[in-house]
């Protein structure tokens, strides 16, 4: 098991937001979490990154304690995060972004360059000398993902990576993101579009209340009404 989280509870101040989250990740798969907004999928991916300490719990990457431990200690053993805000450095330039990605390649595990991430976006490309403050939000998007795997990551954590996005844009993201699977790197997706984690999810999850309440495959996610009745459908 590349990564395995073991009944986190999490808190911000006296909320207590995760009620022992467990979950577990193998090289190379497609993890998606999906749930309403409040559910705790975004403190659960926060708490596995090292943004917040879990108050309870266990998280292991290849068998190493990961929780407690600084976030940049995190990163550097393989556990890239892709945030929600993408946090873009705004006067720097695209390539100047990309370039403090940039980490040693990992045994094993592919090895990302500059190039790639170009290839992967040309609009990119086109504007590699621009200070990334004047991207749109979709370019900000595409410049946070290529940063992150330029880190040489085993595991990378993407959260809503289509929110506010145009229709062709996350056609792109969805594409970039199955490709990172082949290259044999593993993706937790937090995702609010059903749809999209259902097209390229090995595994679907589903949090209400700070737990998981479901976890199955695609097909077993479309065929249980009740979950998605009790705890993603809005009312």
């Amino acid at each position: 098991m590349l990564l395995n989280v073991e009944g986190i509870h999490a808190h911000y101040g006296k909320s207590h937001v995760l009620h022992g989250v467990s979950l577990n990740v193998d090289r190379g798969q497609i993890v998606s979490v999906i749930g309403r907004n409040g559910s705790g999928r975004s403190t659960m991916i926060n708490a596995i990154v090292g943004i917040i300490k879990p108050s309870q719990g266990s998280i292991r990457l290849d068998g190493v304690e990961q929780s407690g431990r600084p976030a940049f200690d995190i990163v550097r053993d393989g556990i890239a995060f892709v945030p929600e805000e993408r946090l873009v450095f705004n006067n720097l330039t695209v390539e100047e972004n990309l370039m403090l990605g940039q980490q040693s390649a990992r045994t094993d595990y592919a090895a990302w360059a500059i190039d790639q991430m170009y290839d992967y976006f040309p609009s990119l490309r086109e504007r590699r000398n621009t200070n990334a403050g004047h991207l749109s939000g979709g370019e900000q998007q595409m410049l946070t993902i290529c940063r992150s795997l330029l880190g040489n990551p085993k595991i990378i954590l993407i959260d809503e990576p289509t929110e506010g996005l145009a229709p062709m844009i996350v056609g792109r993201v969805v594409e970039v993101i199955r490709d990172i699977q082949r290259h044999g790197v593993a993706v937790v997706l937090v995702e609010q579009k059903m749809t999209i984690a259902l097209k390229i999810s090995d595994e679907v999850n589903v949090m209400g209340h700070g737990q998981i309440v479901f976890t199955g495959t695609p097909d077993e996610m479309r065929a249980n009404d009740e979950v998605r009745q009790e705890w993603l459908e809005v009312s």
